[in-house]
């Protein structure tokens, strides 16, 4: 768990959403408290990434609401990374530097958190390289960075090594953890269950639209509730 816990709980109630008009979450009743790591599983087209924009704020609820601690009003302590990083023509130092002024933190305050930031992601000795020329692994450790030096109090993270070889994922799963220990809530979704085994307190499981479980994880891996989940184990197409 994390070592500073920070943040305020999320509760969704009787969410829906349906983007572009075709409705793909329905009657989503969930909490996500603070300091946990949180993993969404499902078959493709479950609504795992609908529900994580939802959170974000990039796509608004046509039902329900969302309420952070005692508020409907979203906090700006809160960012996403998606499975491509979108990022701007500058060198990975500007583009950790643009998202610092963005939420206001400029001056030395904003130079000490880009060193910190690219250190920690092991692209300090980068910091000057054009952000587009970078691999597609180093990319995605720039869009963490950027993230590091927000310190936001929830991150959500949408596939964030589907693109990756396995080393380079590993390496951003270690950044996940160390963002975490710092007392970021995780929610994420994967479709690699052995990643979600290693980085998941508890296991969120949507089919069609809605959540079937919300289970501890190795409870869940070890006996899922569901017999949705059961099948999405066992390899079935849902």
């Amino acid at each position: 768990m994390a070592d500073v816990v920070t943040g305020l709980p999320i509760r969704l109630r009787q969410v829906a959403a349906a983007p572009g008009g075709a409705p793909v979450l329905s009657g989503i009743d969930l909490a996500i408290e603070p300091g946990g790591r949180t993993v969404l599983l499902g078959p493709n087209g479950a609504g795992k990434s609908t529900l994580l924009r939802v959170l974000h704020g990039l796509i608004p609820p046509s039902a329900g609401n969302i309420v952070w601690g005692d508020s409907r009003s979203r906090p700006r302590g809160q960012a996403m990374v998606f499975q491509r990083p979108v990022l701007l023509r500058r060198s990975a130092a500007g583009n950790v530097r643009y998202a610092l002024d963005l939420a206001g933190v400029r001056g030395a305050e904003a130079d000490a958190r880009i060193e910190e930031a690219l250190d920690e992601v092991g692209l300090r000795a980068l910091a000057r390289r054009p952000a587009r020329v970078l691999s597609g692994g180093e990319q995605q450790k720039l869009a963490f960075a950027r993230v590091w030096a927000l310190r936001p109090e929830v991150l959500f993270l949408d596939e964030p090594t589907a693109s990756l070889d396995p080393a380079a994922a590993r390496s951003v799963e270690q950044i996940v953890a160390d963002i975490h220990a710092r007392g970021t809530t995780i929610v994420m979704t994967t479709h690699n269950l052995v990643q979600a085994k290693r980085l998941a307190d508890d296991i969120l499981f949507l089919h069609a639209g809605r959540v079937t479980e919300r289970t501890p994880a190795p409870e869940f891996f070890a006996a899922p509730r569901s017999p949705e989940a059961a099948a999405f184990l066992e390899g079935e197409r849902l």
